[in-house]
């Protein structure tokens, strides 16, 4: 039996369920995608039908699954959840449908599983695409006639157990891989609630941050004024791949952190990145053109904010090294004038070295060591004793200017 798309939604649809849904299950939302599935919901709710929710991880599928045993004649009895990719593959059989003492190693005494606790009541089997094939049977078998054996047993348990399911992944897909059994599918596939993501539903985003943060300031006594403008545009930009999980982090974590009762633009840039997400374009095909055409799409604030900073920097970086240009430029033209001094000198004196055959010249003064020496010591200077900085400016690799300093003895001098 299923829940024909013909069935008007908006029928079921009443304020005081949406006001139940908000105010005792946190379901938000009133743009038309979340309106067909709050619909969806107040129909299935009073049936027995098995449920299959899908959706991205962090659209509430465990909310919804909850919200259905609320609404339903189940609600007295128990709702268990069960998150099947989370229990190991050789114990997921054992945790649903119980073991008899000896069942297996470390089975020192006869268990219970999740379908007898939730009988009468609902039980959410969270991750279903991760079932194994063998459990899967067995759970086709409750679904068809409530009955199952535990583990190490033959003796037949009967219950009465409403099934909701739900996965973020394809299950057709999965079935053609082999890793899903179909007439499985069909049977939990009674009513199907698809659970859009937040990107899908934007509108939506400021009464989910006015509700968690309402929340998150009645917790911390706090009085909540709201949002601004610039800061709910940057939200309802954001593509949200947690969806409503990573909005309500982001919420409680900000409120908290900042005691915001008023979250501007300016608290919130301190939790998210500056620059948008960039607009997803579809490839051109190959055969229209050989370059692909990328439309241009207008640098938002933020994105022009990092770049100006980042100019600023490169600017800031440029202006220092040629500082650092000139002054060994200086430096050099200095030692120039000083070797050119000293020519003019040997030459001036040259006559008189001859005549008097006594006085010797002093060769040290023209000493290639001595004058690398100089040379380093000056650059060394120029840029504050940073050895890279110095090494740039020497035109030398930083490892032989490490050898330099090393063999010419230039710590002592500095």
């Amino acid at each position: 039996m299923e829940i024909k798309d013909e069935i008007n939604l908006q029928n079921a649809f009443d304020d005081n369920i949406y006001k139940l849904l908000r105010n005792k299950f946190g379901i938000i939302g009133e743009s038309k995608k979340m309106l067909e599935v709050i619909n969806r919901v107040a129909l299935a709710a009073p049936t027995d039908l098995p449920v299959l929710i899908t959706g991205e991880t962090g659209t509430g599928k465990e909310v919804f699954a909850n919200a259905i045993h609320g609404l339903s004649n189940r609600k007295k009895f128990p709702f268990i959840s069960v998150n099947c990719g989370a229990i190991p593959e050789t114990l997921l059989e054992s945790e649903l449908f119980g073991n008899e003492k000896g069942a297996f190693t470390g089975a020192i005494e006869q268990r219970k599983g999740f379908f007898e606790v939730a009988d009468k009541g609902t039980i959410f089997l969270d991750e279903i695409g991760e079932m194994p094939i063998g459990t899967q049977v067995k759970l086709l078998r409750v679904l068809e006639s409530g009955e199952f054996t535990r583990l190490g047993s033959t003796t037949l348990k009967k219950v009465d157990v409403r099934i909701i399911a739900a996965t973020n992944r394809d299950l057709e897909t999965e079935i053609e891989k082999g890793n899903f059994r179909r007439d499985l599918f069909f049977r939990l596939n009674s009513v199907h609630i698809t659970l859009p993501p937040l990107r899908e539903h934007p509108e939506d985003i400021k009464d989910l941050v006015n509700y968690f943060a309402e929340k998150t300031c009645a917790k911390l006594g706090l009085k909540y004024d709201g949002i601004s403008n610039d800061a709910l545009l940057i939200l309802e930009r954001r593509p949200w791949t947690g969806n409503i999980r990573e909005l309500k982090n982001l919420i409680e974590t900000l409120v908290t952190l900042e005691q915001a009762t008023f979250i501007s633009q300016d608290i919130l840039k301190r939790y998210i990145p500056l620059a948008l997400p960039p607009k997803d374009i579809a490839p051109q095909p190959a055969d229209k053109a050989l370059v692909q055409y990328v439309d241009y799409e207008e640098p938002q604030k933020f994105e022009l904010e990092i770049i100006f900073r980042s100019l600023l920097e490169l600017k800031h970086d440029i202006t220092n090294m040629f500082k650092y240009l000139r002054t060994l430029e200086n430096k050099i033209d200095d030692i120039g004038l000083e070797i050119e001094e000293l020519n003019t000198y040997l030459i001036s004196n040259n006559d008189l070295n001859k005549a008097d055959t006594d006085k010797k010249i002093d060769f040290n003064l023209l000493k290639l060591d001595e004058l690398e020496k100089r040379a380093i010591i000056e650059a060394l200077k120029s840029s504050s004793g940073n050895r890279r900085i110095a090494a740039n400016l020497l035109g030398i690799s930083e490892r032989t200017l490490y050898r330099k300093i090393n063999e010419l003895n230039i710590n002592n001098d500095l």
